[in-house]
């Protein structure tokens, strides 16, 4: 049997493909087309290029191995606190008290260089850190929200269970009283940063007053246990996780003192959506700039393939998904600043920037190549992120009908007749 080249190190990517630069050199940002950089303040424009150049310099250069091997790179959390932008929009406590625009740009930036990053940060800042900063009382807010600031400890969120995704508000975890406290039981699933959080956020039905509630539960908690979901395909880097829940002890101060039915969370979902719809801008930003860079660095038939037709009409209807894009997600935090943003709002450029920033994907797939199915041009691994973003924060669908309820007055999530069978 030949045995010629087993065992041997792949070559460097650098080495084995040198016509081309890979995303650990992370090309300039050239997809503001339109300028959109007039509609930003001096100090949004400079917290985002701070954000961009911290993402080039620390995070391009490591990260695909990360994605490769599906670990999370624990040793980047110590640089991203160095960034001040955990909290998001939360003032006080320790946390930026950004704008709603200035969050969603850090966002995007994050998600430029990679997906998995921009998703880690939002969960602990947009669902974990601000379902405490909107909805506990103050003396939670003093006692939970600097350390999280501070990246000395990480948030989850935990809603979807194995039942319940888009239904999520049907969930069956449990919360039933007992002395001092609660006793949490249940399952849930796709809990991004379960594995390792220090603080968990978790929706459970009070038995009492069959509402949903929030509780405080803390790693190492009695009863508790977070698995890794593996084999996935997209945002290999972060960690979901399964969530066991087996009469977990939740004294009363860790009640999340004002969720007393699923609709106090709203307000919470609102922003995360919203931050959410800015992924895929970010995401889209980073493809393009990719291509444009190896365009014009990789020849064939001796010309670069910048030079031929078909290449330009990618690109250019790329550039057009990008602004079109960006635009809609400045004009939701217009909206969400004036108090004018719905349901609808958030939903429909939620639902329209994943399904173009597919598009946007695809077009640098095919650019690329060979290239493109490599994560080392950043391409490939852009393309396997963004569909779990298709998916998560409400489907495609859903978030399409969200939308459709308020244009037409009419809801049709709910299938109007039983799935159950009924004798006529």
């Amino acid at each position: 049997m030949p045995t010629l080249g087993l065992g041997l190190p792949s070559l460097e990517i650098e080495k084995a493909f040198p016509q081309a630069t890979p995303a650990t050199t992370f090309p300039p940002a050239v997809s503001d087309y339109f300028q959109l950089d007039d509609l930003l303040s001096e100090e949004e424009r400079a917290l985002r290029n701070r954000v961009r150049r911290f993402m080039e310099a620390e995070v391009a250069p490591v990260i695909a191995r990360f994605w490769e091997r599906a670990e999370f790179p624990f040793e980047l959390v110590p640089k991203f606190a160095t960034l001040n932008v955990s909290g998001g929009t939360i003032k006080g406590y320790g946390c930026p008290g950004m704008s709603i625009l200035s969050s969603a740009l850090v966002n995007a930036e994050i998600a430029r260089v990679d997906a998995s990053c921009s998703t880690f940060m939002s969960v602990h800042t947009d669902l974990g850190m601000l379902t405490i900063g909107m909805l506990a009382s103050e003396e939670q807010k003093q006692r939970l929200l600097p350390p999280l600031a501070r990246l000395d400890h990480v948030s989850c969120w935990g809603l979807t269970e194995p039942d319940y995704g888009s239904d999520a508000s049907s969930l069956n975890t449990t919360a039933t009283k007992v002395e001092g406290g609660w006793l949490i039981s249940g399952q849930k699933r796709w809990i991004d940063n379960a594995t390792f959080a220090d603080i968990l956020v978790i929706f459970a039905r009070n038995m009492q007053t069959n509402q949903i509630n929030g509780f405080i539960v803390r790693k190492g908690c009695k009863g508790l246990k977070a698995t890794k979901i593996e084999n996935k395909i997209g945002l290999r880097i972060v960690q979901n996780g399964d969530i066991l829940l087996d009469n977990v002890f939740v004294p009363d101060e860790d009640r999340i003192a004002n969720i007393n039915a699923f609709q106090d969370t709203r307000k919470v979902l609102a922003v995360s959506r919203l931050m959410v719809a800015w992924q895929p801008i970010g995401i889209a930003m980073g493809v393009y700039d990719v291509c444009h860079r190896y365009l014009k660095e990789r020849k064939q038939f001796g010309a670069p393939l910048a030079a031929f037709q078909i290449n330009q009409e990618k690109l250019v209807r790329m550039l057009g998904h990008v602004q079109s894009m960006w635009l809609m997600g400045w004009r939701l935090c217009k909206l969400y600043d004036a108090g004018k943003m719905t349901p609808g709002h958030a939903s429909l450029v939620k639902a329209h920037n994943t399904r173009v920033a597919r598009e946007v994907c695809a077009l640098g797939r095919e650019l690329l190549g060979g290239n493109g199915i490599l994560a080392d041009f950043n391409v490939a691994k852009a393309f396997c992120d963004l569909e779990p973003i298709y998916t998560y924060e409400g489907t495609y669908e859903v978030n399409s009908l969200v939308t459709g309820r308020e244009i037409t007055g009419v809801a049709s999530i709910k299938a109007p007749i039983s799935s159950r069978n009924k004798r006529s």
